[in-house]
């Protein structure tokens, strides 16, 4: 598993499926969602990485 999904899972955000190759994860109690592409086994976009970046800040506060 990718070092930023396990990062996202420790956080306490939740994978709850997807459609194709997407994954949706989210955080309960802050209503925090985010939506990733590709496999798990793919390397992550540059993109990606700002967004699990900004996700895991967000949920900080």
């Amino acid at each position: 598993m990718p070092r930023k999904i396990r990062d996202l899972e420790r956080a306490g955000f939740r994978n709850i499926g997807g459609k194709g190759s997407h994954r949706n994860y989210v955080l309960q109690e802050k209503g925090l969602r985010l939506t990733l592409s590709g496999n798990a086994a793919d390397d992550a976009l540059p993109y990606q990485e700002k967004l699990v970046k900004q996700a895991l800040k967000d949920r900080s506060k």
